[in-house]
């Protein structure tokens, strides 16, 4: 039994292998359990894969997903696509990471390229518990001065049908949303015939289709880091590019979702997890305990 002294590194890899098998058995069972695939077996466009980012050089597809480290992701994938033009993610300015042509998406291939590469590239994508997620979505988008594209484009709407007796400056604004009007604007049914959730609040089945197309790796943002490291060493470049490590003061924790949820009624909250709920049990994250669901 000698040959079972199996080396340490080789152990924790075999480990995090793991990890990663049940993550990935949970997603299919979810599936499964949830007849998505064969209640519409729908049928991927080109369209449904524009959250697919590919490296032809390393043979990688990571699917992003907002507010779940993607603009640090994307700065990588630039590094990992950019034949040397950058060696140092964060020398990317932000701004620069989400410039749709620095990083090619799937739906820019042919059907047969599209194939070939789901087929053999490894598939990756980060997740994160999703009404952390969402309330990181709300604060970045709804309570920051400087995003009034989106006051405009969405704040204006959500006041405009959430809110009664709206002043006129709020109407023509949309800068001053209340969480409580974001989740009705969520829930209402209304919204989800007039268009699809932007991607800031889409749901991660929604914008990676992970019934649909096999991902090899589920990082999740709880072991950003590990995870991280974890994919870039699989894809044999981790030894001389390492995830950026941040301490993030303003990121939202636990806490602070639990907070913003205190105003929320329980039947909204019900529906809210409805909403969301393919994403919970996909990822494997339990009910938040401060749900007062009906």
């Amino acid at each position: 039994p000698l040959d079972l002294l199996v080396p340490v590194l080789s152990l924790q890899l075999s480990n995090t292998a793991i990890l990663h098998q049940i993550r990935r058995d949970q997603v299919t069972d979810t599936c499964r359990a949830n007849s998505v695939s064969s209640r519409k077996r729908r049928v991927l466009t080109p369209n449904d894969l524009k959250h697919l980012v590919v490296d032809e050089d390393h043979e990688m597809i990571y699917c992003y997903v907002p507010k779940v480290a993607c603009t640090n992701w994307k700065r990588v994938m630039m590094v990992l696509t950019g034949r040397g033009k950058y060696s140092d993610p964060m020398e990317i300015p932000a701004n620069e990471a989400h410039v749709s042509s620095n990083l090619k998406t799937l739906n820019q291939y042919s059907i047969p390229e599209i194939n070939h590469r789901l087929k053999n590239y490894m598939k990756f994508l980060f997740v994160r518990e999703p009404f952390e997620r969402l309330v990181s979505a709300y604060r970045n988008k709804f309570t920051q001065k400087y995003n009034t594209s989106f006051h405009k484009r969405y704040g204006t709407k959500i006041v405009r049908r959430q809110r009664k007796n709206a002043t006129q400056e709020a109407l023509r604004k949309g800068d001053d949303v209340k969480f409580e009007e974001f989740v009705a604007y969520l829930i209402d049914p209304h919204t989800q015939r007039e268009e699809p959730f932007n991607e800031h609040w889409q749901t991660v089945y929604s914008l990676c289709h992970p019934c649909h197309i096999h991902y090899d790796l589920i990082g999740k943002y709880e072991t950003l880091e590990e995870d991280s490291n974890y994919v870039l060493q699989l894809a044999g470049v981790g030894n001389y590019l390492k995830f950026p490590t941040y301490a993030k003061s303003t990121r939202t924790t636990d806490e602070m979702t639990t907070e913003f949820f205190q105003n929320i009624s329980s039947e909204h909250q019900t529906q809210l997890y409805e909403v969301y709920k393919l994403d919970f049990l996909m990822f494997n994250y339990s009910v938040p305990s401060y749900l007062k669901l009906e």
